[in-house]
């Protein structure tokens, strides 16, 4: 059956070097995406390889 889902998101300051938070914005704005979308899928990726870098998988 077909379900409706409602992701939830919170809401949390970081700090970063200004070099990478231009970078990032450089290349979120080449993408056509937010900033903060770019932050999520970066930190996903590196998340979900974290465990294949570390144990050569």
């Amino acid at each position: 059956m077909f379900e409706i889902k409602k992701p939830t998101s919170s809401n949390k300051t970081i700090r970063m070097p200004d070099n990478l938070i231009e970078k990032l914005e450089r290349l979120a704005a080449k993408h056509d995406i937010s900033f903060n979308q770019l932050v999520v899928q970066c930190c996903e990726y590196a998340l979900e390889n974290l465990g294949k870098e570390n144990t050569g998988k």
